[in-house]
């Protein structure tokens, strides 16, 4: 009988994957067999999806393989709520499961220092204004570089406050967010802790 797999399709081409394969290398080494941080060209979020749902019917998936999409919500002038409908739904039409950061991945970074509401417009004004930069002289990064190899291994003692910080933030702002609002419409919002949790189980 094939062993399950988990199948995660990454839009950044280096922060996300980097900091998910050092994760599974940490906390899940046992399973790195059935873990696949995919490579990819892909960085829209449909185009993601797209590539995540041909996967999923080909014939090196099994019943039972899960997946995921990783991306960033980016601003509004990037990528128009509608584009974020398009993809999300898709995503789940086939089930295929999506971790979001919104406004990018780096305001999951921030969690691992702190607990913040403050939404931003992109990742520029979230670099410039956030106290990202601050947070990461702690840990001795004075230059941050998208796909630094050790950037989770010098984050990880603050993984599992950042889980609990996202899950607080996204039920805050969900609450506080208009009826039928999506994932995609919180801001500030990251359920990258669900993937980690989902890779822990597995």
């Amino acid at each position: 009988m094939l062993s399950k797999k988990i199948y995660i399709f990454c839009e950044g081409a280096k922060t996300e994957p980097s900091y998910l394969k050092s994760y599974i290398e940490h906390r899940a080494r046992g399973k790195s067999k059935v873990i696949s941080v995919e490579n990819t060209k892909k960085n829209t979020p449909v185009q993601l999806v797209d590539e995540a749902i041909a996967k999923k019917k080909s014939k090196e998936s099994t019943d039972g393989d899960v997946f995921w999409v990783v991306y960033d919500r980016e601003s509004v002038s990037k990528y128009p709520r509608e584009k974020h409908k398009q993809a999300y739904d898709k995503a789940i039409r086939h089930g295929i499961n999506v971790a979001i950061s919104n406004v990018c991945f780096e305001f999951w970074i921030i969690l691992h220092f702190e607990k913040t509401t403050q939404p931003y417009s992109s990742y520029d004004d979230l670099y410039k204004n956030s106290p990202l930069r601050e947070h990461l002289k702690k840990i001795n990064i004075t230059k941050y570089e998208k796909g630094d190899s050790d950037l989770y291994y010098k984050l990880r003692d603050g993984v599992d406050c950042a889980k609990k910080r996202a899950k607080a933030i996204n039920k805050q702002v969900a609450e506080a967010s208009q009826i039928g609002s999506e994932i995609y419409d919180y801001s500030p919002y990251t359920n990258i802790h669900e993937l980690l949790d989902e890779i822990d189980r597995f």
